[in-house]
């Protein structure tokens, strides 16, 4: 591929074998990725210009803002002949002091996007607790957290972008300029464009969180079924206050439970919860914002780490009426004891959703996952990684299946093993996102090996 003719204080593009660059090293070293190129572009300007020379030579795009992607898609999931824009250097912020309205570039990470929003004013939005994830990828799937009942998705919170089309162009998208685009950014950017800047409503940050966590000890999955049958009563209740996030981790040594409230002790302790959350009434404390943010950070990292590693997952989102019921976990519990997992590290995370997700109409953006109200995420790593390993997933994942009708998942948990990968990211906006691909990238420049395909 020869890089893009432009003016001499652009950067020179290189072209590089996997790895021979600390910045081509795939997040899942499970999944071999064999890139085109790898380019770091400056501005808009540049990114435009890598587009079209890739398109004209026959090669396609993915971007990469913090480059966590399961299946390496912005590096190609594997796949030859992939041009991958790398975000880096897209770090702009200001805060509109009138509108409280941020623009944030599309390289940034969320933990500099929570440092950077306090100190424009105190200000928050929703989204992730990884704070090397980056904001372009994430708030472009959906972008879920511990505030996401409370305030909705990150992509919820997108007023306008800047991206960059399949034509080279670069554009603006909102509800009232190219509105179709918009709408497909919103839960498929990948498919659809390069977005270099993010222009985001934001909130104040609450003055007080309230974080519990507990630990229950046990040798056998079987014992703790109980106690999750009654932390999944407690997150699907329709009445649950939406200031409270939680999780359930089931792992080799028992299983743990966290939960995030957003207000004061005295009013977590007046909603309830406490008294209907399992085992003791443990509270990490009452924080401030960004203390609540990086505690959360440190649990996330115990589990989903930002270092590279050989690892596979498989996942569910859940409707109300698709949770499964006491019998079907015992059931479950009791045949996970009963498995060779093939490695100590191994953990299933139960995530509580819904909420204000809910408010926003199904087909108001891209994402379809608002009729949710808990995605399970299960996670072996390996070095190497075996398929004794892979297969206990696979047949944890049956199990989960077997007691449920629920199908699809969140497109942030990236599955290269799915057959039917957009309708289950996707849902019931796939064949509406078809119509839009085929509208604004016709000809699949924006692609992965689970890429949306354009309307015929």
């Amino acid at each position: 591929m020869t890089p893009p003719n432009v003016h001499e204080q652009r950067p020179q593009w290189d072209k590089v074998t996997a790895h021979s660059k600390p910045w081509v090293k795939p997040y899942n070293l499970d999944i071999k990725v064999h890139p085109e190129a790898v380019v770091r572009p400056k501005d808009s300007n540049d990114v435009a210009e890598v587009i079209k020379c890739a398109s004209q030579n026959g090669y396609k795009v993915q971007a990469r803002s913090g480059g966590h992607s399961f299946g390496n898609y912005g590096l190609g999931g594997g796949q030859d002949g992939v041009v991958t824009i790398d975000l880096v250097n897209f770090q702009q912020f200001s805060m509109d002091n009138t509108t409280w309205q941020a623009t944030i570039g599309a390289g940034s990470h969320l933990g500099d996007v929570t440092d950077r929003l306090h100190d424009a004013g105190g200000r928050a939005m929703a989204y992730g607790v990884c704070p090397d994830v980056g904001i372009g990828g994430h708030a472009t799937i959906g972008g879920l957290g511990p505030m996401s009942r409370m305030w909705g998705s990150a992509l919820d919170h997108i007023v306008e972008v800047e991206v960059v089309t399949a034509d080279g162009k670069i554009q603006r998208a909102s509800e009232t300029q190219n509105s179709d685009l918009f709408w497909g950014l919103r839960g498929a950017a990948s498919n659809l464009g390069v977005i270099t800047e993010f222009v985001v409503r934001t909130h104040p940050e609450p003055a007080n969180v309230v974080q519990y966590s507990y630990t229950f000890i046990f040798g056998k999955s079987a014992d703790v079924a109980s106690t999750y049958s009654a932390w999944q009563d407690l997150i699907s209740d329709p009445k649950l206050d939406r200031r409270f996030g939680s999780e359930f981790i089931l792992n080799p040594t028992g299983a743990i439970i966290t939960g995030t409230f957003y207000g004061t002790e005295d009013e977590y302790r007046a909603s309830g919860i406490p008294d209907r959350l399992p085992g003791k009434n443990d509270l990490v404390g009452n924080h401030d914002w960004l203390t609540a943010f990086a505690h959360d950070a440190e649990n996330e990292a115990l589990y989903l780490s930002g270092l590279a590693t050989p690892f596979y997952s498989k996942s569910l989102a859940f409707r109300r009426e698709e949770l499964i019921n006491t019998t079907g976990i015992a059931d479950i519990f009791k045949w996970t004891d009963s498995q060779d997992k093939g490695t100590p590290l191994w953990f299933i995370i139960f995530d509580a959703t819904g909420g204000a997700i809910a408010d926003v109409p199904m087909n108001a953006t891209a994402y379809s996952h608002r009729d949710k109200v808990m995605f399970y995420q299960s996670y072996v790593i390996g070095l190497p990684l075996s398929g004794k390993s892979k297969n206990f997933l696979e047949n944890f994942h049956g199990q989960m299946t077997k007691w449920t009708g629920a199908f699809g998942t969140y497109a942030g948990y990236v599955d290269p093993e799915l057959k039917d990968a957009p309708e289950q990211y996707w849902g019931s906006n796939y064949e509406e996102l078809r119509r839009v691909k085929k509208v604004w990238d016709p000809k699949e420049v924006f692609w992965n090996p689970q890429s949306v395909k354009p309307a015929e």
